[in-house]
């Protein structure tokens, strides 16, 4: 039921084709599956990101949400019968841009859409082993895919959904995977997360580099011969890799040449190592509580896992407590240290959506160790945060980077309230905005009750917040 709600509130809306970093994306799998070359020549004119080398231009983001696209407009290719070739190519013409949307609906849907929804479930799953109650593990589940903005970058090809999903899914498998139900399966399956993170985003690193601490120091009291675990990980996250460098050589003619090198129009990533140089306070605070780009303001849920830190500190959960801690403001920290820290056009701080994901890991104890005033403080904090996002889904992640207060100025006022809103019924069916909407509420309101009467049926586990110290456990 979490993942049916998850997966019907993602894939329900969409988001605007001609953003240059949807459209730039699309058009590198366009060109893949229609003309077999990775080169975009015949778009390039209808993006402002893209990457040259000599007389080419390509993809300048890394590759990983374009390979897994490629399959959706095969798809779409076949089921309609178009190409791009049979169409005008400018963002005006009606052909063009109906073709565009079903390709990244389709590709938006499968794929992050789906990431969130396991993601979600893995929230779920380490709030249940972490606390013993199935109820923190959703409060947890539904704050991060729903009362975040992680909720409208699914709806886009952009990679801050993917990763920070793939970061949980890894979490969880490394907890699972050190514990007494371990499978066979769980060291490699991280191991891929991990590594395939890094081909959607290669700043994946800086995140998955805690998460690979982490792991290692959960199997420290493992047998020599399970420990074997982390080499196999290892070699699964390298084989994660060998997809880019695939594309590289398919594209470049080399696999050691990345679509960064070669980006047009964007000096400051001249600036460090790609546009990363060091922390500015300034930024940080900007980044945290800023009316233009801060978290506080579009994801206020999150402000439960400040005390989810002492909670999970005082459980024995020590060393999730410091991979939380330490992943958020590594995740913050690097936002504020990158030269387009405000992402241009945005609802949030698009490049601290990684601290959504080790944040989480803390708010499924706070659910567990409050009592009823605090859940239900619990509760309202968190239906606010949903609703918010959801205005922010229907209407647009990609707020105007010229907005003031993204949320106020650049949803609220321009997208939302006029009814400027995407949704599947109504961009494909012929619906109104507005019954778009609606009808989504009605469906989730289903799902949402048919996840509460489930959690009532699970059977109950001994609360370790509410216990002398004996249901603890490391």
């Amino acid at each position: 039921m979490l993942f049916a709600l998850v997966w019907l509130s993602a894939a329900w809306f969409g988001s605007w084709c001609w953003n240059p970093n949807n459209a730039v994306r699309l058009f590198a799998a366009i060109s893949i599956v229609e003309r077999h070359d990775a080169a975009i020549n015949r778009f390039e004119h209808l993006t402002i990101d893209k990457a040259r080398f000599g007389p080419n231009f390509y993809l300048d983001k890394p590759p990983g949400m374009t390979l897994m696209a490629l399959p959706f407009v095969m798809l779409a290719d076949a089921a309609t019968g178009d190409r791009a070739d049979d169409k005008v190519l400018a963002a005006e013409d009606a052909s063009f841009d109906r073709y565009m949307k079903l390709r990244l609906w389709l590709a938006a849907a499968a794929i992050n859409a789906t990431l969130l929804a396991l993601a979600a479930v893995a929230v779920m799953d380490i709030g249940r082993r972490v606390t013993g109650s199935v109820a923190a593990g959703v409060f947890g589940a539904l704050a991060f895919a729903m009362g975040t903005p992680l909720w409208g970058w699914a709806t886009t090809l952009f990679g801050h959904c993917a990763v920070a999903s793939l970061l949980v899914i890894a979490i969880r498998l490394i907890l699972k995977g050190t514990s007494d139900d371990r499978g066979r399966g769980d060291a490699p399956l991280a191991g891929l997360a991990l590594g395939w993170a890094l081909v959607i985003e290669h700043s994946a690193l800086i995140f998955a580099l805690p998460v690979g601490a982490f792991a290692l120091w959960r199997m420290r009291g493992l047998a020599r011969a399970e420990a074997s675990s982390v080499a196999i990980a290892v070699v699964a996250g390298a084989a994660a890799m060998v997809p880019l460098l695939a594309y590289n050589l398919f594209a470049f003619g080399t696999p050691f040449r990345l679509g960064y090198q070669g980006v047009v129009g964007w000096e400051g990533m001249d600036q460090g190592l790609f546009g990363l140089t060091y922390p500015h306070l300034a930024v940080l605070g900007e980044v945290l509580w800023g009316t233009r780009r801060g978290i506080v303001w579009v994801a206020p849920v999150l402000v439960a896992a400040l005390p989810g830190f002492r909670f999970l500190w005082r459980s024995e959960w020590r060393d999730l407590a410091v991979l939380a801690l330490v992943g958020a403001v590594v995740a913050f920290l690097y936002n504020a240290s990158y030269v387009y820290w405000d992402g241009g056009n945005s609802t949030g701080p698009r490049h601290a959506m990684p601290a959504v994901a080790f944040l989480s890991l803390a708010l499924p104890s706070v659910w567990a160790g409050g009592g009823c005033w605090v859940r239900a403080g619990l509760a309202a904090l968190l239906t606010g945060s949903i609703a918010i996002n959801l205005t922010i889904a229907a209407a647009e992640i990609t707020a105007p980077w010229s907005a003031d207060n993204a949320l106020i100025d650049g949803v609220w006022a321009d997208r939302f309230g006029p009814g400027y809103l995407r949704t599947i019924p109504n961009e494909f069916f012929g619906f109104t905005p507005w019954q778009g909407l609606g009808l989504w509420a009605v469906l989730a309101a289903i799902t949402f009750a048919l996840l509460l009467s489930s959690i009532t049926r699970q059977p109950h586990a001994a609360n370790i917040y509410r216990t002398d110290g004996a249901a603890r456990r490391s």
